[in-house]
């Protein structure tokens, strides 16, 4: 793989991780700002009160503004399986791009190689990358429907499902990670519309029964790296 070094550009925006936590996620954002320079600009900036571990260009340059050890504030409210405290138990990267065009080749690049020394530094696998919208479901909406998820599944840095048929969607999801954001037919609606935007972008309409394909295959996915297959 290759060697990342990033550009060291500290920001104030950070704290201890709490009740000892360790990473344990990688959660990536795009920045939807229209520059790079605003962006860093932004997640170094006391007042805004917001910052991440890392932020990459769409030309690959990589700026660390955190340490890795440390707490950096980019998730904001919202959960993944029985972890509450985001921030605590997560690497937070930003990838500059609005939101509304693909992500550059050398950004990709940067990102996997970063990917790499990451998980290897902290014994991670690809299951461990979510997205901002995976955790604040019906709240965010990064790095969104323009990412290629499978191209980082193909080099074991995030999890694509096989479909496998039958399964509950809700149960499946659940088990993987995603917490609905209630109990009712709004909530369940935004369950499905952040497992769409990362797994199937272009699909509209009510649940089918290729979601809970997919999502049945998500759930073998986790059984499987439990059980160290």
């Amino acid at each position: 793989g290759v060697v990342v070094i990033p550009h060291w550009h500290p920001s104030q925006n950070y704290g201890p991780r709490k009740k000892g936590g360790h990473p344990q996620l990688i959660v990536l954002h795009y920045t939807a700002m229209d520059t790079t320079e605003a962006a860093l600009q932004r997640l170094c900036d006391p007042q805004h009160e917001v910052s991440a571990h890392y932020l990459i260009s769409p030309k690959g340059i990589i700026w660390q503004m955190v340490d890795e050890a440390q707490r950096a504030w980019h998730a904001g409210a919202g959960c993944w399986g029985d972890i509450e405290d985001v921030n605590s138990q997560s690497i937070g990267i930003e990838l500059a791009n609005r939101g509304d065009h693909p992500f550059a080749e050398a950004q990709m690049v940067a990102l996997e190689g970063l990917l790499q020394g990451v998980m290897a530094r902290w014994s991670l696998t690809g299951s461990s990358l979510i997205a901002h919208s995976d955790l604040a479901i019906g709240r965010k909406f990064d790095p969104g429907a323009r990412f290629d998820w499978r191209r980082l599944a193909c080099q074991g840095l995030a999890v694509w499902p096989d479909p496998v048929a039958g399964g509950d969607f809700y149960t499946d999801t659940a088990a993987f990670g995603y917490r609905m954001p209630g109990d009712d037919a709004q909530a369940a609606a935004a369950l499905l519309d952040a497992f769409r935007l990362r797994f199937r972008p272009m699909a509209q309409g009510p649940l089918d029964a290729i979601d809970c394909a997919l999502a049945a295959g998500l759930r073998e996915l986790r059984d499987a790296s439990r059980a160290g297959i």
